[in-house]
């Protein structure tokens, strides 16, 4: 929610810049502390057989507070995952307007569901932790507190900037909105099942394309819902959202947010590019394949598309350039490997579906290796396509010592990857766990291989790690109240019946669940899309004679498909941010690779094996 003209009086950015710094500074210890006493229990148990049986409830306890007080973060930065294609098509005024009116939405669910928090904290007072043996209080207090911090910066953002009518014009509206809602609320009582379009394609619908951050919109969406149209206690929202947050799985994404922060702090990125260019920069297309075969190694590390993609571009567009290549074309194959790599291991998508399905996250990290190779390919070949009569008469071959000499360098680097993922499989340690041993091994790689470690970004990064972990577990929390107040509906029972009745089996079961997770992944982005929709359609493949991690991969790359397509998905975009080109210039090119990358979705679809024949 980034506003123009945020300057305000100044005691109100005064009491914001102070107040942001208690957040700040225990939301960063906070991620020290999970890392460390995650690292503790891998340790106890696997090096000296003697586990830590309070460690997973710590640091579960820790973790609620470090995804609200990241969440608070994130709001204050304005940070939260939203969809701008259509604020971003507004002019000056309106655009203002409708940052605004995202504030002070953002505001209005936040006050509504302040009390409903702190009833549901005050009753798990009552109940006592297993090992440590304290009021579960001290965790579910974090709720309250968190969405008390988040309207008081919600609030202030309002007074800061410096157009105050339009401020009071948007909180007007917001409220106005409300009020007819809350005086329709009769109405709804004998709606039934239409006042599921009503809220969640209606309401929920129009607060995304609006630009009110997803996770805000899914959280009106639901409490309007089960507000105004059903009796059931609002305690059970905030119930849902805890329920939703605090799967013990999601641990690892602050931990592989840090970790991919680290990877590029300490160089081993950089490292591992020069490697591969050496390797193949003399080849037509050389540093494409480059590119494809570095968003392969790295992806799905950081947690962020975003960050993987910032992570390589820069070390390889200048050289691309020289080289003749256009920018449009950089930031369009920039764009589709995002897509291409969201299968790969440990991806933050595959460790939310195994979270919310139940599936084994060993099983989807072995799964996921293989389909990405395919699109990889596909990729490749359109690469060979475009650039068969590229000019490399000024290229040099790297000699041979070099690339040798390269390798070495680029070992550690390249050994990392393959590294985490062995832990998990190997049993060395759980999917939560193992992003500890791999900041262990880039802290160690840092400061004695590559002698590359600023202690001074230490702490950007762990603000950094906290604002995207809570923009990223806030959407699974509201995402999993939406889901569960649709499953109360009998929604998720006529879901099912509906697409197990489809004519064609399994085979159109799959065709349908392309098409429209691509439009989920352009609309809602990975993880809201797989919370809201995973636990109704996943039973319904397997009922299908479909095997789960199979159809996990097929989910996950059409998912891909829409974040990195446009007009809307947001993951094209951030390509052409981090590659400074604009849009416009990388439409054209993109096509191509959407096109490859969709036909290697339907292979992947239709040949079972690419996905589960190493299980």
């Amino acid at each position: 929610m980034g506003l123009t003209g945020s300057v305000g009086p100044a005691w109100v950015r005064g009491f914001d810049a102070v107040l942001g710094r208690l957040v700040e500074i225990p939301v960063a210890l906070l991620v020290l502390a999970d890392i460390g006493v995650l690292f503790a229990g891998v340790v106890s148990r696997y090096w000296l057989h003697s586990p830590l049986l309070w460690s997973d409830e710590l640091a579960s306890i820790m973790f609620l507070w470090l995804a609200m007080l990241g969440s608070v973060v994130a709001l204050r930065r304005g940070e939260h995952m939203r969809m701008t294609a259509l604020v971003a098509k507004a002019g000056p005024q309106r655009r203002a307007l409708l940052e605004l009116v995202a504030v002070a939405a953002c505001l209005s669910f936040l006050l509504m569901v302040a009390w409903p928090a702190w009833e549901y904290a005050a009753d798990e007072r009552a109940i006592t932790t297993p090992s440590l043996g304290i009021s579960n209080l001290w965790r579910a207090a974090a709720l309250p507190v968190g969405i008390a911090l988040m309207a008081v910066f919600a609030a202030l953002r309002l007074l800061r900037v410096s157009n105050f009518s339009q401020s009071l014009q948007a909180v007007v509206l917001v409220t106005v909105i409300a009020l007819v809602f809350w005086l329709a609320s009769p109405l709804f009582a004998d709606l039934g099942r239409l006042n599921l379009l009503i809220f969640f394609v209606g309401l929920g619908g129009a607060c995304v394309f609006v630009g009110i951050p997803i996770a805000f919109a899914f959280g009106l969406a639901t409490f309007a819902y089960l507000a105004l149209s059903t009796g059931t206690p609002l305690p059970a929202i905030v119930g849902r959202m805890d329920e939703g947050m605090s799967h013990l799985i999601l641990l690892a994404v602050p931990l592989f947010v840090f970790l991919g922060l680290l990877i590029e702090m300490t160089g081993m990125a950089r490292a591992m590019i020069a490697f591969l260019a050496s390797l193949l920069g003399h080849v037509r297309g050389g540093l494409s394949y480059v590119l494809i075969g570095a968003m392969y190694l790295v992806s799905g590390i950081s947690g962020s598309k975003a960050a993987d993609m910032a992570a390589i571009a820069p070390a390889l567009f200048p050289e691309m350039k020289k080289r003749g290549a256009k920018p449009g074309e950089l930031v369009a194959l920039l764009a589709a490997t995002g897509a291409q790599t969201e299968t790969v291991p440990p991806s933050l998508v595959l460790i939310t579906i195994g979270s919310v399905t139940g599936i084994s996250i060993a099983a989807l990290f072995t799964g996921g290796l293989l389909p990405a190779v395919v699109l990889g390919l596909m990729l490749c070949a359109v690469v060979w396509f475009r650039y068969r009569h590229e000019d490399l008469s000024q290229v040099q071959r790297s000699p041979w010592p070099l690339v040798g000499k390269l390798f070495l360098i680029a070992l550690p680097s390249l050994a990392l990857p393959f590294v985490i993922r062995a832990a998990v499989i190997e049993g060395v340690a759980t999917a939560t766990e193992v992003s500890t041993i791999g900041i262990a091994y880039s802290v160690i790689a840092g400061l004695l291989i590559y002698r590359q470690f600023d202690w001074r970004r230490i702490y950007p990064m762990l603000l950094d790690t906290a604002s995207l972990s809570g923009a990223i577990l806030l959407i699974i929390g509201t995402a999993t109240a939406m889901a569960w107040g649709l499953t109360q509906s009998g929604f998720s029972h006529l879901l099912a019946q509906t697409m197990a009745g489809l004519p064609g089996g399994s085979a159109m079961f799959m065709a349908v669940s392309i098409l429209a997770f691509v439009i989920l992944g352009s609309v809602l982005e990975g993880i809201p899309a797989i919370v809201l929709f995973g636990p109704l359609l996943f039973p319904i493949a397997r009922a299908l004679g479909i095997h789960d991690v199979h159809y996990a991969m097929v989910v996950v790359l059409s998912m891909g498909l829409g974040l990195f397509a446009p007009p809307l998905g947001v993951g094209y975009y951030a390509a052409c941010a981090i590659g400074r080109v604009s849009p416009d210039e990388g439409i054209g090119p993109i096509v191509g690779y959407l096109v490859a990358l969709l036909i290697g979705t339907i292979v992947v679809a239709f040949v079972p094996w690419l996905s589960i024949g190493f299980l």
